[in-house]
């Protein structure tokens, strides 16, 4: 009974963090995804298209700080091609983080993590960039 324990125990200590790591993984895409919608949400709120880059990326840049998400590449795109009275704002997130900062497991290698979120723009909204 011992020697079946002594060969067992580091098989399921390796299961239980592989388990973990799947989960911080599993994490990390909620993230991300988290992190696009809010520079999605920046970006629609903004009053040209030029700010509307600089908003996205601030605000998902924040998000991903804010979560203690640690990217040693993070990417942020924005599609402004449809930014008019009616259309949409578009967000791309990539973050590339190691996978033993990660997991906390050792583990070794990188991991690309993506997310698009689109948020639509307000059909009566005055666009010119210009305050009354």
């Amino acid at each position: 009974m011992a020697l079946e324990l002594a060969i067992l125990t580091p098989v399921v200590i390796v299961m239980l963090l592989v388990v973990v790591a799947f989960g911080r993984v599993t994490q990390g895409r909620q993230l991300v995804d988290q992190a696009a919608a809010a520079a999605a949400r920046a970006a629609s709120l903004s009053a040209t298209s030029t700010l509307a880059a600089a908003d996205a990326r601030q605000a998902a840049l924040d998000t991903l700080a804010q979560a203690g998400m640690s990217c040693t590449g993070a990417d942020i795109t924005v599609d402004t091609t449809a930014f008019r009275p009616g259309g949409q704002v578009s967000a791309t997130v990539t973050c590339t983080t190691t996978l033993s900062a990660m997991a906390m497991t050792g583990l070794p290698g990188t991991i690309a993590l993506h997310a698009t979120a689109t948020s639509p723009l307000e059909t009566f909204r005055d666009l010119s960039g210009t305050t009354p």
